[in-house]
């Protein structure tokens, strides 16, 4: 799978927009960026080609450790450290550290993926978890929502592994594909995409290029080529 450029960036919420015909667009706002290149690390040196990316200033409580890191790339502490990782070495040129990559790197129409976090829902029973149906609510029912007998009797007399039970709901990170890019707004660094994101408002997503196509874009590009 191809591996794309990408920005750190932050979850806003979501509102609505209107399209060129009137419609209105549901978007997701996302605050994305700017993004200070820490390190660019190659196969040749590293192993594997990536960017290593800064997000936002951390102004106090700053390690001691890591300050001196940042003083020695003679940029501002950052808050958050991620990288994206490259499927080719050429993808790397253009970049150096101390750079700022901008939301301008995306294009109105263009798809991209983001990356999010969902949010966390605790501990929660199999009904809301995976959706069981639960036991009568009537009729002096005495079982309604306990998971129930969950393995066979005298083979293979155990659960099977993976069995559904109540546990921890959410907080998965997952990653929402073909998004399009509804507006850019450079001016407060803000991307509105098309549709819903995962994670709460103000958690970290990561906004990147789509890494698989469709085929129309597949002809477009090949047109450009």
């Amino acid at each position: 799978m191809a591996r794309k450029e990408g920005l750190i960036g932050r979850k806003v919420g979501m509102t609505q927009v209107f399209g060129d015909d009137g419609s209105h667009v549901p978007v997701t706002v996302i605050e994305a960026g700017p993004c200070t290149v820490l390190a660019v690390r190659t196969k040749d040196r590293h192993g594997y080609d990536a960017l290593q990316l800064g997000f936002g200033a951390k102004k106090k409580n700053v390690s001691k450790p890591a300050a001196g890191v940042f003083k020695k790339l003679n940029v501002a502490p950052m808050r958050v450290v991620r990288e994206v990782r490259l499927e080719k070495t050429e993808q790397l040129q253009g970049y150096e550290v101390g750079q700022a990559l901008t939301v301008e790197m995306f294009e109105p129409g263009e798809l991209v993926d983001v990356v999010g976090v969902t949010k966390g829902k605790g501990f929660q029973g199999g009904v809301k978890r995976y959706g069981w149906y639960g036991g009568d609510a009537t009729h002096g029912s005495m079982f309604h929502r306990a998971p129930g007998s969950i393995g066979a009797s005298s083979d293979p007399s155990r659960v099977w592994p993976g069995h559904h039970l109540p546990g921890r709901m959410g907080r998965d990170r997952r990653t929402t594909l073909n998004l399009s890019v509804v507006r850019v707004l450079p001016e407060q660094n803000l991307v509105l995409v098309r549709g819903a994101v995962p994670g709460a408002n103000g958690s970290l997503v990561m906004i990147r290029k789509s890494v698989k196509l469709t085929k129309a874009q597949q002809q477009k590009t090949a047109e450009k080529k």
